[in-house]
């Protein structure tokens, strides 16, 4: 979705495009162009200043939704049976509704993480180890990693093999 982003504003004419450029003063040439993001509320971020935010175009992206979060799914593991997709989804979803009521803390909602465990299956990985290294050990508290293997257990059976998860 970044990406998708990235390319529209980049792509686009007006101030928006521009606000990415880094012009030389002399003259229109373009000396750079970049992008940078900011998952505001991590430990080491902190609110940009005035000066430097005025020199930029700030894109706020909401957190995904199930139904991007399925195509990301069928995108990157276009093997892995629907049922389970559709299971991963749900978890994903668990998790972030558990840390919005403070439940758990933000640590265990790592997309990226739970990415990382599908790989990790496909690799032929059990599913509770891998889903305990990309989801569950982000959190150190043992009551909270309890809670969130709760959570997957729900959803995800912990001996579940990649033969059953994906189709190739």
């Amino acid at each position: 979705m970044v990406k998708e982003i990235a390319k529209v504003v980049l792509s686009s004419s007006g101030m928006a495009s521009s606000a990415f450029m880094m012009r030389s003063r002399s003259s229109s040439l373009i000396l750079a162009r970049f992008i940078a993001t900011m998952n505001y509320g991590y430990a080491g971020t902190r609110e940009l200043n005035e000066a430097l935010t005025s020199r930029f175009a700030v894109i706020q992206v909401p957190a995904i939704d199930g139904g991007n979060l399925e195509r990301l799914l069928t995108d990157e593991f276009p093997t892995l049976e629907k049922k389970y997709r559709e299971q991963f989804v749900q978890l994903f979803l668990d998790l972030q509704k558990k840390c919005e009521n403070a439940e758990i803390s933000s640590k265990a909602l790592d997309l990226r993480g739970m990415l990382d465990a599908l790989r990790l299956i496909r690799k032929g990985l059990r599913t509770g180890a891998a889903l305990d290294m990309g989801i569950t050990n982000k959190a150190f508290d043992s009551y909270e990693q309890g809670l969130i293997r709760d959570v997957i257990a729900a959803r995800i059976p912990e001996k579940l093999d990649r033969s059953r998860l994906f189709s190739d």
